[in-house]
């Protein structure tokens, strides 16, 4: 798995993915001023996102953020230190 972009902002998130169409998107919940949870549905709105698969990932405990995350429109959520390419496969469901 190789990073291809990295955007600290809605607009150069949005202006990423439109220009390398990546298959997976992992977004930070905290984005500064603005939230992982708002780009999250942008990208899934309209094609914003390529079609890409989009994994929410935080610093924070999955338990903190249960109703945000079962509400959007992401594959999944990792925490930060759990970061891996087996851990995004296993949420895309690509490995046991």
């Amino acid at each position: 798995m190789t990073v291809v972009g990295v955007a600290s902002s809605i607009a150069g998130a949005l202006r990423q993915a439109r220009a390398l169409r990546p298959e997976v998107i992992l977004v930070d919940i905290g984005l500064g001023d603005e939230s992982g949870f708002d780009l999250a549905r942008i990208l899934a709105q309209d094609g914003h996102g390529g079609g890409a698969d989009v994994i929410l990932i935080s610093t924070g405990a999955e338990v903190d953020y249960r109703d945000l995350i079962d509400e959007s429109p992401a594959a999944g959520f990792l925490p930060k230190p759990e970061l891996s390419a087996r851990a995004i496969s296993r949420i895309l469901g690509h490995t046991p």
